[in-house]
């Protein structure tokens, strides 16, 4: 089944800096194979359920089993017979608002 996350996968704890953290979570993902996009706040993962729950434990654990307390924030989107959401949403948007950015 289908499914779009927004994820945030943080340190907690461990002072201010936290760049080098989070890009080692920022690196599972990305090499994942699952399509996926990074902000400021949040990455976004699509795929099917099991594979992107996978892909949120492991970026979770790169962090956790290191000993560093973790913090996930997740909100999922799960929409049987839809693909693509993660492009077809801010095309719909983007078309609603004729082409502004």
């Amino acid at each position: 089944m289908n499914t779009l996350v927004a994820v945030a996968i943080a340190p907690f704890g461990i002072g201010d800096e936290l760049a080098s953290e989070v890009a080692e979570v920022v690196k599972v993902i990305r090499e994942s194979g699952l399509p996926n996009r990074t902000y400021s706040m949040f990455s976004e993962i699509e795929g099917p359920w099991d594979e992107v729950m996978q892909v949120v434990k492991e970026a979770t654990f790169v962090l956790a089993e290191k000993g560093i307390r973790t913090e996930v924030i997740l909100k999922a989107d799960v929409r049987p017979g839809f693909t693509n959401m993660m492009t077809t949403k801010v095309e719909k948007i983007d078309e609603i608002l004729g082409g502004e950015k």
